[in-house]
């Protein structure tokens, strides 16, 4: 039985005994932090679909991106709300009240205990919600199949192909090979995103969907990124190329960390995907809007959320 004690449930293993009130490396003790729950619709149009997705946004991260637009919640500066099971429960059930789509757990790997108790209480009870893994993608291969067993949707990113980069970003130049390791478990257990419906109209009940966010000034990142999916996976993954990034205050003073990306960059790294073929493709055009852009210490963080 995973647990708390003796934390081994991401990349990091740092073993701490979270049950003992001890911090893991992603911050967090045995107590589950909640930042934020409710229809969201800053997802996909396969996850968002008309109603939202049921977005449960975690406190706490074991990856430390020191660019991260959840950087409030990541770093547990606003720690969130502590709830047991039963008042995750009740949540997860108002959430599904709400007619959300799914029920997307977001940063959800340090808290996996708590998750697949409430996904086996939700199955026992006749919920037929899918339940939505979206990930940094910084996981534990051996992991998924047990994962996979409850979850129906998996929505990685695959951040960084280039080793030096993950290392200097992050901490862990060993990123690459994690992320492809569990990928590749993620589509054995589930396969492709199913259906694949851009429009929404039809959202998506189970597979896997990948996320690259373009990074400024590393576009050559980018580029490796794409054809090793396509070299691994072939044109029909599903994949959303983000262009979303804006800089945090952690950022200021590190270029080109410092900046948005540029059309031109964005530009570059589409033509890539679309030169190698990739068939099942979600474009984010450029904005100057920060409407997805978080504000946990706000009830409602996302401007874009508002009036859904």
């Amino acid at each position: 039985m995973l647990a708390y004690g003796d934390c081994h449930l991401c990349p990091r293993g740092c073993g701490v005994d979270r049950t003992a009130g001890r911090r893991g490396t992603c911050g967090g003790t045995a107590e589950l932090r909640i930042a934020s729950a409710g229809p969201h619709f800053g997802e996909e149009p396969c996850f968002t679909g008309t109603r939202g997705s049921g977005a449960i946004f975690f406190s706490g991260c074991s990856c430390h991106c020191f660019f991260c637009q959840n950087w409030q919640i990541s770093t547990f500066r606003t720690p969130g709300r502590a709830l047991d099971a039963d008042g995750f429960h009740a949540l997860a059930l108002d959430l599904i009240a709400r007619g959300v789509h799914n029920l997307n757990f977001v940063t959800p790997d340090p808290w996996w205990p708590h998750i697949e108790v409430l996904c086996r209480r939700l199955r026992a009870e006749g919920e037929t919600i899918p339940f939505l893994w979206n990930s940094s993608g910084y996981a534990r291969p051996e992991l998924v199949a047990r994962q996979a067993g409850l979850v129906d949707l998996f929505l990685p990113d695959f951040k960084f192909a280039d080793p030096d980069l993950a290392r200097a970003v992050m901490g862990d130049a060993r990123y690459p090979e994690y992320a492809i390791a569990s990928l590749r478990a993620m589509v054995a257990a589930k396969g492709f995103l199913d259906p694949f419906d851009p429009t929404g109209a039809e959202p998506a009940r189970s597979g896997v969907l990948v996320r690259h966010l373009l990074l400024p000034g590393h576009v050559e990142n980018t580029k490796r990124v794409l054809r090793l999916l396509h070299d691994e996976f072939g044109r029909y993954l599903p994949l959303s190329l983000m262009s979303q990034y804006l800089p945090i205050p952690a950022t200021a003073g590190r270029p080109p960390f410092d900046r948005a990306p540029t059309a031109d960059e964005y530009r570059e790294a589409v033509d890539c995907a679309l030169e190698l073929g990739f068939e099942n493709l979600f474009i984010q055009p450029l904005s100057d809007t920060s409407d997805f852009m978080p504000d946990f210490d706000r009830d409602a963080p996302f401007d874009g959320n508002r009036g859904r």
